[in-house]
């Protein structure tokens, strides 16, 4: 389980502001303020989750929601395409070790990724 002490933590709780674009009861999503693409959009549970490694069957609700939100995001943005990324551990490139989704669209998005 995630510290509720990380950077993500601080912005559920209102202490760093950030660039709202959804919220409710099981997540916020902002605009990243280091943006990869014009729309680059995180999307964090509530829950101090650190990564998807800790999630358990409790948690699929939650997961597919933070999927729908994404969608939703991206459509409110005016995306037609665009890609989600769940980075799991710092191998694989995740600095803030609360569970986050990446909506990242916006611009033609290279394959393979890393």
């Amino acid at each position: 389980m995630a510290s509720s002490d990380t950077i993500f933590g601080r912005i559920l709780r209102g202490e760093i502001p950030c660039d709202q674009v959804h919220a409710d009861d099981r997540c916020l999503a902002f605009r990243d303020v280091a943006p990869q693409a014009p729309v680059h959009i995180l999307i964090i549970p509530r829950e101090p989750l650190e990564n998807l490694l800790d999630a358990e069957p409790g948690h699929a609700e939650l997961l597919g929601h933070l999927l729908l939100v994404a969608a939703r995001v991206a459509r409110q943005e005016g995306l037609e395409g665009f890609r989600t990324v769940i980075n799991s551990g710092a191998e694989a490139g995740q600095t803030v070790f609360h569970l986050h989704v990446h909506v990242i669209g916006g611009r033609p998005l290279a394959w393979p990724p890393g």
